[in-house]
């Protein structure tokens, strides 16, 4: 009897503390506990829950699926990088990068082009300096300026047109120069035109409407610094100009952020990823593009869609991830080197692009310099003067894809409007992924138009050129 009372007394001590058993920590293995001994039932090792993949459990953690696909990435391209070593050997050749850029060691026609852009410059700032004395009217000023600003695109295409010993290579790097020259002279001009504006209003009698607007629109041109920075017309000299054009930006102000004072270790850190970078990206040019390029030539010949197709899917990743290393090179590297050692502030070069969601949101994110000159210096503009967002938007992605055929078709001396094109559909994709896709289907479509929208231009541009220069001579 008295064992049957401990064993019931037992029993129900353990009924009592069920609750406490549950909420306690769990038993090692081989303690006996977890509730598969209790011969009751009472203890519980389920409940309702959603499994880890199920979107509904919340669970967020994909570490380390996410170090898988960087692995399995690292494999796959390490795989065709053996292929590719096995089957063509070693192509990189750095004496073949000089020959890119010059045909003759004698002539340097690109390096010419650049100094003389200087010219453009100065009757830029001698206009600024007539138009702030009054000697010169606002409508003859904005005429002569017109007339720079247009001769800045037209002069370097025409001698890239007529001068044969100039390379595409040296040439895109040329004309690179003089549409950046354009775009900062262009936002040269309007700020100081807002600030004679201003400088009008201050003058002018006070109660118009107009003038709070005006003068907002010039302080905010003016960056908004303290007392102690530069006023219009003190900032119209050679080395307020000079310090913009060297800037890592494209929009004027007379008083730029500056940082405290140059630091060497990030300057020195960003200028062994440039020197890295650049290295790494001529390597992967020579060594798995070129050859994929000059196999591709053959499909297009024949017309043979299930290979051309091959081809595209083929230099697709090469592509892609040169461009992911020339964003990084160019964006974060070269642009912040300029940055430290000219003490200039906003870094702010690129946003989270690679989070699009939509095709506006990259294309607002990805180049910041030229969204903010797009913003300020052409889609405002048109909305002051009455266009709809939509037609302001359309309107910028035109003047983008205008900018893209200039700096791909002039150079290489033909016009067939691919990169015009690719820029300009840009617009229905934009509408199509903001009206019918959503969150990461978003993103998934702004990648796939990345990785394989950039092949096909490349493949119809090197195919059209091959046909023009080489294929009638053979």
């Amino acid at each position: 009897m008295g064992d049957r009372g401990a064993l019931v007394g037992g029993a129900r001590r353990r009924r009592g503390g069920g609750s406490a058993a549950r909420s306690g920590p769990a038993p090692a293995p081989g303690d006996g506990g977890g509730g598969c001994d209790d011969p009751g039932g009472d203890f519980r090792c389920h409940k309702v829950q959603e499994s880890l993949l199920s979107s509904a459990s919340g669970y967020s953690n994909y570490r380390g699926i996410l170090n898988w696909c960087v692995v399995m990435l690292v494999l796959s391209n390490a795989r065709l990088f053996l292929e590719n070593l096995i089957k063509y050997g070693i192509l990189v050749d750095p004496i073949q990068v000089v020959s890119l850029f010059l045909k003759d060691p004698y002539s340097w026609p690109s390096l010419c082009l650049v100094i003389v852009a200087n010219v453009f410059v100065v009757v830029a700032l001698a206009l600024e300096r007539r138009l702030a004395a009054g000697s010169l009217s606002e409508g003859t000023g904005t005429a002569l300026h017109a007339l720079n600003l247009l001769a800045i695109l037209c002069f370097p295409a025409g001698v890239v047109l007529m001068v044969t010993s100039i390379t595409p290579v040296g040439a895109v790097f040329a004309l690179a120069i003089y549409t950046v020259i354009f775009l900062k002279l262009f936002s040269f001009r309007d700020v100081n035109k807002w600030c004679r504006e201003r400088r009008e209003v201050k003058t002018a009698p006070l109660g118009s409407g107009d003038s709070t607007a005006t003068a907002a629109g010039a302080r905010k041109a003016n960056g908004e610094v303290g007392k102690s920075g530069v006023t219009y017309p003190a900032n119209l000299t050679y080395r307020n100009l000079y310090y913009f054009l060297f800037a890592p930006t494209l929009c004027y102000e007379l008083n730029f952020p500056r940082s405290p004072r140059v630091r060497k270790r990030f300057l020195l850190r960003r200028l062994f990823e440039m020197l890295f970078f650049i290295q790494l990206l001529v390597g992967l040019i020579q060594q798995w593009m070129v050859p994929t390029i000059q196999n591709s030539m053959k499909p297009f010949r024949d017309m043979d869609y299930s290979r051309i197709i091959e081809r595209l899917l083929k230099l697709a990743v090469p592509n892609h991830l040169i461009w992911l290393i020339f964003f990084y090179w160019f964006f974060h590297s070269c642009l912040n080197v300029v940055a430290e050692v000219m003490q200039f502030g906003d870094r702010e070069f690129y946003r989270d692009w690679w989070n699009s969601e939509s095709v506006t949101y990259f294309w607002q994110n990805w180049n910041i310099p030229v969204h903010k000159w797009c913003l300020r210096h052409f889609y405002k503009p048109l909305l002051k003067w009455g266009a709809s967002k939509w037609a302001a938007q359309t309107a910028v992605f035109l003047a983008s894809a205008f900018f893209h055929e200039y700096l791909v078709s002039v150079p290489l001396k033909m016009f067939r409007l691919w990169a015009f094109m690719g820029m300009a559909a840009q617009i229905p994709l934009a509408w199509f992924v903001s009206k019918f896709l959503r969150g990461n289907y978003g993103n998934a479509a702004v990648w796939m138009s990345l990785i394989i929208g950039q092949p096909i231009a490349v493949l119809m541009y090197v195919h059209d050129y091959y046909v023009l220069n080489y294929e009638g001579n053979q």
